[in-house]
């Protein structure tokens, strides 16, 4: 991709600096422009047009006051690459911690975040990210992923793949409606000011699937930062109370047992990734120690 010529042909103006960069799953540039202005630019392999979902829905959040980067062009398509650019949202810190304080205090921004996209309509982004996809039609307990896949399978544990195929089998077997929801609502996507959330981030995270398993995967994973584990169940416990206190709504028995499937499904996704990766076994230990409990609250 020719970022400048990019620039210049969406944004009338060529990058002058670099002020931040990272490639994962997008490729991210934060740039200063030659005319001053600070943007974001985003680009990742979009094959299943998700990304024109995702993002209309990022720009309805902004323009309801929720406290995301407002999107200032439309996705456009580079190859196969789906790009965009969003306005600069610097500052905040991460919050630390994965207490159930901490725990409350997330549950409070995601109950507003899931209230607002209620709101909105759009597209579903399906399939969902490949960490929320318990959903799909691919042989075995796991959605393809081609470079995972291609590992000695043999090395992931075979409790790690039972509680798989368990957490699966639970989450297919409800029948809630699916809604618009943000998948990766972890610490390292938060920044915090002056103790109000001051930024959400990676819209294109979006998955349609359960409200209950979206706040579940959330309570488990609100305080992942690097590596990513998996909270005490008493701090997913508290995020799922206080979620339901914020939407003024009790979940029902089978929506208290999905949230805490999906509590788990994103941890059990992650410890598989670490033993793939020969990576320090952070939710490899955390789904050992808790995944016999959390499967109990799940009913799997």
């Amino acid at each position: 991709m020719d970022l400048p010529a990019w620039c210049r042909d969406h944004l009338g103006s060529e990058p002058a600096g670099v002020l931040y960069e990272r490639a994962s799953i997008s490729s991210v540039f934060g740039l200063r422009l030659a005319d001053g202005r600070e943007v974001y630019v985003k680009a990742r392999e979009d094959d299943d047009g998700r990304a024109e979902s995702c993002l209309a829905a990022q720009a309805a959040l902004a323009a309801r006051g929720f406290p995301c980067p407002r999107p200032i062009t439309p996705v456009t398509r580079v190859g196969a690459l789906a790009v965009h650019a969003e306005e600069a949202r610097p500052g905040g810190a991460v919050l630390p911690g994965s207490s159930p304080a901490v725990a409350r205090r997330c549950a409070a921004v995601f109950a507003r975040l899931m209230e607002l996209l209620a709101g909105v309509s759009v597209a579903p982004p399906v399939p969902s990210p490949r960490w929320a996809r318990w959903d799909h039609a691919d042989p075995g307990p796991w959605p393809a992923i081609g470079f995972l896949d291609a590992r000695d399978q043999s090395a992931v544990p075979p409790f790690v793949v039972e509680m798989a195929e368990r957490l699966r089998a639970r989450l297919l077997a409800t029948r809630l409606p699916c809604v618009l929801g943000h998948a990766d609502f972890e610490a390292q996507n938060l920044r915090w000011r002056d103790g109000e959330v001051w930024a959400v981030h990676d819209w294109d995270s979006l998955a349609w699937q359960p409200e209950a398993a979206l706040v579940g995967a959330a309570s488990g994973a609100f305080a992942n930062d690097s590596p990513p584990g998996l909270v005490p169940v008493e701090s997913s416990a508290a995020f799922i109370e206080a979620y339901q206190e914020h939407r003024g709504r009790r979940f029902g028995e089978e929506e208290l047992e999905v949230a805490w499937a999906g509590s788990t499904w994103t941890a059990v996704h992650n410890a598989r990734w670490e033993v793939l990766h020969g990576d320090a076994p952070v939710s490899l230990d955390a789904v050992r120690e808790q995944g016999p409990r959390r499967l109990r609250l799940a009913n799997a």
